[in-house]
């Protein structure tokens, strides 16, 4: 089967192509999905780079989501059976989903909406579970909360946008000037340009004085330190990136805030809550671009690229 292999950490360039055997089912929960579309998260880069060099055996395949159709199940599978459209995000260490064929426990998947093609479908697992995990589980966002999504342009960002508008709250997000209109379609109240606007700023200026209850970080930097300055007493600060600096988080104290450190969530149990919000039309996947999986290298250079032709709204996706 085509699979993209990384042989050696670095860039996008070891990032290759290569012919590996279709794997077989070994257990009797195991299922063989033949991948549809997959796409690229952070994640998939950072894999790639090496951040993770401990958990992971070169050489090794990445890629965290996966849209296709079962090809074969084990005895003991009872749920699934071939021809049925799945969805899911492969689990953290193991095989990865830039291949034709992925192998995994009949646990990890989710039934496909019907009303998604594979490449929607493949933008969602793994933002799925983890943008349920920022805004219900930790924040715990209800109806006519204030919440402010930093990077509402991104994968988790253009997701979060319409979940929380889905719960009830009212939103405030960062992007460039361009996105405003396709972001405020996505459902943001108010879409702030973090390039020209200093967003504590505009923040305090939109809720006189008083802050947000939620604030959602996707971009990092010095958004810990900075927050409290846009938070209301007693707010909540859910962050999916890592701290690269240390930050002074005494205006957290001043405001009781509470914070949230959430890893990229898995869960197929949070994924479909967001599985019922497609289903019912409340959230629709964004996509940015769809590439062949032998152009991966182009895919993941745009969602690197700093300095891109057009901004990025949503996920790259990889179709196969």
């Amino acid at each position: 089967m085509k699979t993209i292999v990384i042989k050696n950490y670095g860039g996008p360039e070891v990032l290759e192509a290569a012919e590996s055997p279709v794997p077989f089912i070994a257990e009797p929960s195991q299922v063989l999905v033949k991948v549809r579309a997959t796409s690229v998260n952070p994640l998939d880069y950072q894999v790639r780079r090496g951040d993770y060099a401990s958990q992971f055996e070169l050489p090794i395949t990445t890629g965290h989501d996966i849209a296709g159709d079962v090809v074969a199940v084990g005895e003991a599978v009872k749920k699934w059976k071939p021809g049925d459209k799945v969805y899911y995000s492969p689990r953290f260490g193991g095989p990865g989903s830039y291949a034709e064929y992925h192998l995994t426990d009949e646990s990890t998947l989710s039934g496909m909406p019907d009303n998604l093609s594979y490449e929607e479908a493949a933008a969602i697992p793994l933002i799925g579970g983890t943008v349920w995990e920022m805004l219900v589980v930790r924040a715990q966002v209800k109806k006519g909360n204030r919440i402010l999504i930093l990077g509402g342009a991104g994968g988790v960002g253009s997701l979060a946008i319409q979940v929380a508008k889905s719960l009830g709250a009212y939103v405030y997000t960062t992007g460039q000037s361009i996105l405003h209109e396709k972001l405020q379609h996505l459902g943001a109240d108010v879409v702030i340009d973090h390039h020209k606007e200093n967003w504590v700023e505009e923040i305090q200026t939109h809720t006189k004085g008083k802050g947000v209850d939620v604030i959602i970080d996707t971009v990092g930097g010095n958004t810990l330190s900075d927050s409290p300055l846009a938070l209301a007493d007693y707010g909540k600060v859910v962050t999916l990136v890592d701290i690269a600096q240390p930050q002074n988080l005494i205006h957290a104290w001043e405001k009781n805030a509470t914070y949230h450190f959430v890893f990229t969530r898995q869960s197929r149990d949070e994924l479909h809550h967001i599985t019922q919000l497609i289903e019912t039309g409340q959230v629709k996947p964004v996509i940015d671009s769809v590439y062949p999986l032998e152009e991966v290298q182009k895919a993941h250079q745009r969602i690197e690229d700093s300095k891109r032709d057009r901004p990025l709204l949503g996920k790259i996706v990889l179709s196969l």
